[in-house]
């Protein structure tokens, strides 16, 4: 049988006639149908198989429609994804039959075949496909129908999809409005966690989705990883034409963010408190501490205490009690944040550290900072746990600096506010996520309006927000799961594992998102909203492909994101942005005469004009 009548015979047996040769040639995807509703196999109004035309072919994700006519009702347009695709031939009974077909001494035939999962039916009158029907590519308006594209008010692009169009998610689930929160999971160094954040951050920034708010919207960074994330305002000199290229097809910009600020912590020893970085130096750094003044005012003790096993001692009874004895005591004394408590001027954390030892072991004055029942036992553990906090957190909490020009850790001084944690200890990454994450609330509730937005974009979320045990940081992540919405506090959350974060806060995320896993964690329930045939594609994905779940879409969608246009290490860093201005200066540039009032006038008198 010559390769034309094999074709024929198939087009036969899944159209019902034969192909006509021109259709056979065409073979760059201008006709529209590729295939028919396979009556081999039951269709479903949820499921069913397709027959593909010789020389027509689908992929996985492939989005295609087909309809049927229903008496009394009209048209039925039911929509669908490939989810499943495979090719067999028919006439063969033995394995070894392939050897025999392919020489042509064996009849036998090639047969494609595509399962469909149905995301849409228009109307909703749930009846199966007819066997026979033809299936064709979903294009234009009938993808965007297809994927619910056309029922989304603010659409805000997440990547491109395979036929390398753009794929949206609807941004009402992102911003609060009926739902918020992103959850993105996957292996270290290989999912990509944190690219794909800043690229979802970036298109909130310049897609125009948000309008004429986007200048004022904020993101918080925590860069936990290197100082891959302190050149975000750099353009990236690794990235091509090509993915340059993918921008545009999503209508977003190939730039670097437009305005970032970096806070790292101070040097050690170092008395002039210089930030600790070595690639970035300059511009938009400022130095992170807190003055004890601070510390003791805003009550900030149980923040040194929340590593996990910290939830199961007796002694956390005792914070508390010593963090309010500390709030009623300290006396601020002069202008570098030092404070005076118990008589004695305090400069340091390992000063005041000291301090608290005396006043918990000397029996005279115990009782005034501790209830009367306390174990002696619980006070010892407590004090160990303080001693021990004393080498990572004495460069953050100061009372020895210079505070002139000091810039509190705040979303203020940039769209991108960016805090390194990369060069400190494990518990001082955990009291500068805690103190950072509840003053954002704390500004977020005082202002009580949910405008601007703030994202929070923090990576290793099992480690600060665990299954198990409960203390300061998680129940801040959980606040802002819970109540983060009505306040514009938006979490973007990324972890290796999602079954070992805490539930609630994954049960929050509206929109999840999920890279290359590992096999055993592809099994866990948390991955529930990702079908078996994305299960076992999330542990072959590839760097810059993600499988993204939102509620309007009933199936995760695959895409791909372009390389990042901001430099993610300082060998891609091009040209540094210019440095802002200070605010003193923009306002003389407004206003030359400004600048005789930023003079001191030694003799007190008023200017000559």
């Amino acid at each position: 049988m010559s390769l034309a009548d094999r074709q024929t015979r198939v087009g036969e047996l899944a159209y019902g006639r034969a192909v006509t040769q021109s259709e056979i040639e065409d073979d760059k995807g201008d006709l529209p149908v590729v295939g028919r509703v396979l009556g081999t196999q039951p269709a479903s109004p949820l499921t069913y198989w397709t027959a593909l035309v010789p020389g027509r072919w689908l992929q996985l994700d492939d989005v295609v429609v087909t309809s049927r006519e229903v008496a009394g009702r009209g048209t039925v347009v039911t929509s669908g994804i490939v989810t499943h695709v495979q090719a067999r031939h028919e006439g063969a009974s033995f394995e070894s039959d392939v050897h025999l077909i392919a020489d042509g001494t064996l009849p036998g035939e090639v047969v494609e075949a595509a399962e469909i999962t149905v995301t849409r039916v228009e109307p909703e009158i749930y009846v199966p496909p007819t066997p026979g029907s033809a299936v064709r590519r979903a294009l234009d308006d009938e993808r965007d129908a297809a994927l619910y594209f056309d029922s989304m008010d603010r659409m805000l692009p997440i990547g491109l999809g395979r036929d390398r169009r753009p794929v949206y998610a609807n941004f009402d689930f992102v911003d609060g409005t009926k739902g918020a929160h992103i959850s993105i999971s996957g292996i270290s160094g290989v999912a990509t966690k944190t690219s794909y954040a800043l690229f979802l951050l970036h298109s909130v920034f310049t897609s125009q989705v948000l309008g004429a708010k986007a200048v004022n919207t904020k993101a918080l960074v925590y860069c936990v990883k290197g100082e891959d994330l302190l050149y975000l305002d750099y353009p990236n000199t690794a990235l091509t034409a090509d993915q340059a290229l993918k921008y545009a097809e999503l209508g977003l910009p190939a730039q670097p963010f437009k305005s970032v600020h970096v806070f790292a912590p101070p040097r050690p020893g170092d008395p002039a408190g210089t930030p600790n970085i070595s690639g970035r130096a300059g511009g938009a750094v400022s130095p992170m501490f807190w003055t004890l003044q601070e510390f003791c005012r805003d009550e900030l003790l149980s923040f040194c205490f929340a590593d996990a096993e910290d939830d199961r001692a007796q002694y956390t009874l005792l914070i508390g009690q010593v963090a309010a004895r500390l709030k009623r005591e300290a006396d601020p004394i002069g202008e570098s944040g030092a404070i005076s408590i118990a008589s004695r001027t305090v400069t340091t954390w390992s000063a005041l550290v000291d301090l608290i030892d005396e006043q918990l072991t000397d029996e005279d004055t115990r009782r005034d900072w501790t209830p009367g029942a306390t174990a002696l036992g619980s006070i010892n553990a407590f004090l160990r746990r303080l001693h021990s906090s004393v080498r990572p957190l004495d460069a953050l909490i100061r009372g020895d600096l210079d505070l002139r020009g000091r810039q509190a850790v705040s979303t203020s001084e940039a769209q991108v506010t960016v805090v390194d944690l990369h060069s400190l200890p494990d518990r001082a990454q955990r009291f500068v996520v805690g103190t950072t994450l509840r003053r954002q609330l704390l500004e977020k509730e005082a202002s009580g309006s949910s405008d601007p937005l703030t994202f929070i974009v923090l990576d290793e979320l099992n480690k600060y927000a665990p299954r198990e045990g409960s203390h300061p940081i998680k129940e801040i992540l959980l606040d802002v799961a819970e109540r983060g919405r009505s306040l514009g506090v938006i979490l973007i959350g990324a972890q290796q594992t999602a079954s070992e974060v805490e539930r609630r806060i994954v049960a929050n995320c509206a929109i999840k998102v999920a890279g290359r896993l590992d096999a055993a964690e592809a099994t866990r329930p948390e991955y529930g909203y990702l079908p078996a045939t994305h299960r076992q594609r999330a542990l072959l994905a590839k760097p810059g492909s993600m499988f993204v779940s939102q509620p309007d879409i009933p199936l995760p969608l695959a895409i791909e994101f372009p390389f990042p246009a901001w430099a993610t290490r300082i060998s891609e860093a091009g040209t540094p942005p210019t440095p802002p201005a200070s605010k003193a200066a923009e306002r003389r540039q407004r206003d030359p005469f400004a600048r005789v009032a930023d003079q001191p006038d030694p003799g007190g008198d008023p200017a000559p004009f």
